[in-house]
Order: structure tokens, then sequence, then C-alpha cells
């Protein structure tokens, strides 16, 4: 189908241009949206007639569109997610989710002016396109995390990845102390027993030194009497 564009349009056109696209996407998306016009004698002659207003409203919109821009660039927004372990979530984040996390936080943003090329479905940092104009983009960053902490330690450049080695280098730490502490005690124990059994040792030698004392005393006695 030959159409003529009403803005411009990303890998198709500018605002005026003639072109040829499928069927199914003009009528499903070009047509609906108003963003362009079947290329017919009289929707071009419309269209002629209508340029300079057309032009202007394009003019307003994009600085509108600018204005925002600069507000919503490099803004970080938190999605708080299930998740396991790996950082697989248990389900995925959408561009409703992106533009109600910007929405949220003051932003004005459509779910149909954010651009993902597939929806996330890991934990970490996503950066994000954002539409505000046909001619105009700001990126945003997703910041998908299980946790208002996992989202502020990701935010200061850790991923999931060094969190989970993290943890996992603490509890080996932990048992390696607990280890520790339980060789010490059993050598303790070691040393106590070790100890007890000499002194009983030189507790059983006194007291047969004294028997043989006491029974050298009495043999003396009987032989002088």
């Amino acid at each position: 189908m030959q159409v003529i564009l009403l803005e411009r349009v990303a890998k198709l056109g500018q605002m005026g241009d003639v072109v040829n696209v499928k069927d199914g996407y003009a009528r499903n998306f070009l047509l609906p949206q108003r963003k362009a016009l079947r290329a017919s004698e009289n929707n071009i002659k419309q269209f002629e007639a209508e340029k300079a207003q057309l032009e202007a409203r394009n003019l307003e919109t994009r600085k509108e569109a600018e204005d925002l821009a600069a507000k919503l660039n490099g803004q970080q927004f938190i999605v708080i997610r299930s998740a396991s372990d790996t950082g697989s979530l248990y389900g995925s984040v959408s561009t409703r989710d992106a533009a109600e996390a910007a929405t949220g936080e003051g932003f004005s943003v459509d779910r149909k002016q954010v651009i993902l090329a597939a929806p996330i479905k890991e934990l970490g940092l996503h950066a994000v396109i954002v539409r505000l104009h046909p001619e105009v983009d700001a990126k945003i960053t997703l910041n998908v995390a299980r946790s208002q902490e996992e989202a502020d330690l990701q935010a200061s450049g850790k991923s999931i990845q060094e969190l989970a080695a993290e943890a996992e280098a603490e509890a080996e730490f932990e048992i390696a102390e607990l280890f520790d502490d339980i060789g010490a005690a059993a050598s303790e124990d070691e040393d106590l027993l070790a100890a007890t059994s000499e002194e009983a040792s030189e507790a059983a030698g006194e007291e047969t030194a004294s028997d043989t004392a006491e029974d050298a005393d009495k043999a003396e006695d009987d032989s002088r009497a």
C-alpha cells in the first residue's frame, strides 16, 4: 500500500514522504494511529493544504518532548520482582511496568512510548528507550531487583552474580570459622584430658610411694619386736 506520512516514522521516512508499506502494517499501525494517510490524490492535496499546520504542530510537540527528555534522560527507576537465586525472574518486566515505574516518579510516560527489544526476564540494570516524539528519544535504566537493598547495591555497580558470589564466600567463611572453633575446642579438650591423666598418674605414683614407705616402716618395727 502507498501512504503519505504525517510524521517521521523510524526506518520509513519523514513527514510528507510517500512510501510503500505492507497492507497489514498500514491498516494495523500507521493509519489507525494517524501517522499516515492513504496516498490517494485527495489525501495528498489535503496534506499539502495542511502541511504548514502539521509542521507547526510537530515543532511544538517536539519542543515539549525535548523538554521532557532533558529531565527523563539518564533517570533510573526501581522495579521490585521475585526471582531465583540465579537472577531469573518469576515472570517478566514489560513496557507497562516500565511506564508505571516512570509515572510513579512523576514523569508522564505511556507504555506505547517504551521500546523493549524483548521482555526483561533477569535481575539487574537494563537500558530502555522511551520514544517521546518521532524525533526525540530518552534513555532510562530499569533497576530490577528483589528488594530495595538489592537495588541499592546494583545501583552502586554490583551485579547479581557478584552479590551471589559474595554471599557464597561469606557463607564459606562462616563455615570455616565454625570448623576452626570446633577444632580449637577439641584441642582444648584433648589438652585437658592429657593434663588430667598426668595428674592422676602423679597422684597414683605418690600414693604407691607412700604405701611402700609405710610397708617398710612396718617391716622395720616387726624386726625390732
